[in-house]
């Protein structure tokens, strides 16, 4: 009988609720946090990084670890890591016999935070145009761009008020960096836009109404590239004449970028 019945039960369909029965909800278990590994990586980078620049390069390979363990840390440990490359920047180096000086690690340490954003944007922030930092002009360029990579919001203030900069290739940095929001919305995209295109405009006009004059020339040669390459990412379409990209804008400001053909 009981094996009758089986059968019977095996050949009878299901009820359609039972049939349609959801899967079983996934609950993953949150990221173990404050480990042991971390903490280490953290002291081997700190003595590393306090040798006065006789073990930078030990200190790039420790910061490469913690690029790596970064995205599977908890929130106390993700913290824990953007301290610690944030106290990088305040360890001193020495500049050789040509003025230049030794930044490898601050180097490491910006390209490394740009992968760690939201926790690694106020660090970032604060490191630009830094009393300490300032003259340091590929550390500049390089925190610039790594603000942009991480494509957060509050990045965006930052960097558009750095294209008001007085040096060119600060301005040029935070132009690429701008380039790196193409996937925000309509209105950011179009604000950021403008401003662009409003920096390309008065480079221009200043090399038109001198083109003998060295220092307009050169803004223009430094900043024209990058805003271009970020206004065609923006927005979508291709032009490189700055007259042209002005006609663009005044004809489609108020358009739907997003459903217009190139």
């Amino acid at each position: 009988m009981i094996t009758l019945l089986a059968t019977l039960f095996a050949l009878s369909p299901l009820p359609a609720a039972a049939s349609a029965a959801p899967p079983a909800r996934v609950v993953q278990d949150p990221p173990e946090d404050k480990r042991e590994d971390i903490k280490l990586l953290l002291d081997e980078l700190d003595a590393h990084a306090g040798a006065r620049g006789e073990e930078d390069q030990e200190a790039v390979a420790v910061i490469d670890k913690l690029v790596s363990a970064f995205p599977d840390c908890g929130p106390k440990d993700r913290a824990s890591i953007v301290k610690g490359l944030d106290k990088c920047f305040k360890e001193k180096r020495q500049e050789d016999e040509n003025g230049v000086r030794q930044n490898q690690l601050y180097l490491a340490a910006a390209t490394a935070l740009g992968e760690m954003a939201p926790e690694s944007v106020p660090v970032l922030t604060s490191w630009i145009g830094h009393k300490s930092h300032r003259k340091d002009q590929p550390l500049q360029r390089m925190l610039i761009l790594r603000l942009g990579k991480t494509v957060d919001p509050r990045a965006v203030k930052v960097l558009v008020k750095l294209l008001d900069d007085p040096d060119p290739p600060i301005q040029a940095a935070a132009a690429e960096a701008l380039g790196e929001f193409e996937g925000a919305e309509l209105d950011v995209r179009k604000s950021m836009f403008e401003e662009l295109l409003k920096l390309l405009m008065i480079a221009k006009s200043a090399v038109d109404a001198d083109n003998s004059d060295p220092i307009a020339r050169n803004r223009y040669d430094t900043v024209a590239a990058p805003i271009v390459t970020s206004l065609q990412r923006l927005s979508g379409h291709k032009e490189h004449n700055p007259q042209e990209w002005q006609h663009w804008w005044n004809k489609n400001k108020k358009e739907n970028w997003d459903e217009l053909d190139g």
